[in-house]
């Protein structure tokens, strides 16, 4: 416990804060009409997610968890936007971009795991393809939080031609990372 106390910088404070918004912006979207609200909240915590780790980096503020909540913040305020999105959207449009995003996540969250039991965890690290992805992904997200989910709503398209964009750099870099860990995996399966 006095570990998890000392580790509590300024970074992994932000970090807790964005894990914090999760049930609030959550509570806030299935308020009838409050989606700039829900909208707001989610860009906040999607602005805590790259200040945290500028804010390691420059004030010299890395720590072991900082490095493991970081990613589980990310995937948990990004797979609640999305299951609410899938859900008020009710549209293949919104389900089959947004399964892809999550699956995504999933498969490359076990990946790096995989790795990192292989003492490899350094092979997969974020590239810049996977950061323009989170980008898109994130300003995609929300412009369809701030908008009612009525297809044909100019915002509404953009929002779905960001979020296809989106997918498809989501799968270009999660086929970048399995290269990348390729022949760890190959290696990994042979010792089984």
């Amino acid at each position: 416990m006095r570990d998890l106390i000392e580790s509590m910088n300024l970074p992994n404070l932000l970090t807790l804060v964005r894990i914090l918004c999760v049930p609030v912006f959550v509570a806030v979207y299935l308020i009838p009409g409050a989606y700039f609200w829900a909208a707001t909240i989610f860009t906040i915590a999607a602005i805590t997610d790259g200040l945290d780790g500028y804010l390691a980096r420059r004030l010299e503020q890395t720590t072991a968890f900082g490095a493991f909540l970081d990613p589980v913040a990310d995937k948990l305020i990004v797979v609640s936007a999305l299951a609410l999105l899938i859900g008020s959207h009710t549209s293949i449009w919104m389900t089959l971009p947004g399964l892809i995003i999550i699956g995504r996540e999933v498969v490359i969250s076990a990946l790096r795991e995989w790795m990192s039991e292989m003492n490899r965890r350094g092979f997969v690290k974020v590239s810049w393809l996977g950061k323009v992805k989170t980008v898109l992904q994130m300003i995609a997200i929300i412009i369809l939080l701030a908008n009612p989910p009525i297809m044909g709503r100019p915002w509404v398209m953009v929002g779905y031609v960001l979020m296809y964009i989106a997918v498809i750099l989501t799968l270009w870099s999660m086929a970048v990372y399995v290269k990348a860990a390729w022949p760890t995996l190959v290696a990994g399966m042979k010792e089984s």
